[in-house]
């Protein structure tokens, strides 16, 4: 069982910190814990608020918790703040792509961040090492997550932030053995499908973007941050299909 955190923008605010302790507090009390926690980018606001959010991880003790970051997170900063999170390759300002196993699950995380800007992209450099690592043999099922969707939403503002030039990406993806594919950046709890596989994008705990059918937000702006947090939750089982729960929390 996976919980599926994105996009909390931690920015020293007791208002940001309360919707993500709203999350927290819910998953900490389920009758059974989940096995791994995974938060598909934008965990600080400005790039700098990490210890606050190494603070807020650790209520999940001893629990395995896999981050990534988004666009408005700093790779070098993220390292080092969040070392205790963060098995990747290279260092400083490289990307911070990762391999982590928890529980028989693979899970390829990549960083599809540009620096300095919002859109996101896959080097030629990171799609030969995603590539690579999943052609690796794997006894069990593969998730592919990262920030920015290679799909989006018909919203007039949100789609021009996406992951650019997908085609190569969806190439490599359709080669391999891939159980699904988890994202965030867009505010929104999705289930889509890219690639020939599920795509499944978190809602995001700082606020909510309506979509262009939806009512707007109180004061006319694109986030609405008085909406409820929400989560997914995903259930794999070897003998059933893979199962997504989006929760908003009231």
């Amino acid at each position: 069982m996976i919980a599926h955190l994105s996009d909390p923008h931690l920015d020293g605010t007791p208002q940001a910190r309360d919707r993500l302790r709203r999350v927290t507090s819910y998953l900490l009390a389920f009758q059974r814990p989940v096995d791994v926690v995974l938060v598909t980018g934008d965990l600080a606001d400005h790039g700098t608020e990490y210890a606050e959010v190494a603070a807020e991880l650790a209520v999940f003790g001893d629990l395995p918790v896999l981050v990534l970051p988004g666009n408005h997170d700093v790779r070098a900063a993220f390292r080092a703040g969040l070392d205790a999170y963060v098995d990747a390759v290279g260092g400083g300002d490289d990307p911070v792509h990762q391999v982590r196993e928890v529980a028989g699950v693979r899970f390829v995380l990549l960083d599809t961040t540009v620096p300095g800007e919002d859109h996101g992209l896959l080097s030629a450099d990171s799609l030969d090492w995603l590539d690579g690592v999943l052609a690796e043999p794997v006894d069990g099922p593969v998730f592919v997550a990262f920030h920015h969707p290679p799909v989006g939403l018909q919203h007039p503002k949100l789609d021009q932030w996406l992951l650019q030039a997908p085609g190569q990406f969806a190439a490599i993806l359709r080669r391999h053995p891939v159980t699904a594919l988890l994202g965030g950046h867009l505010h929104n709890g999705v289930s889509t499908t890219y690639a020939g596989l599920p795509l499944l994008l978190a809602p995001g705990i700082r606020s909510t973007v309506p979509l262009p059918f939806e009512p707007p937000t109180p004061g006319g702006g694109l986030a609405d941050d008085t909406a409820p947090p929400g989560l997914a939750v995903h259930i794999h089982r070897a003998d059933a299909p893979l199962l997504t729960k989006f929760v908003e929390l009231a």
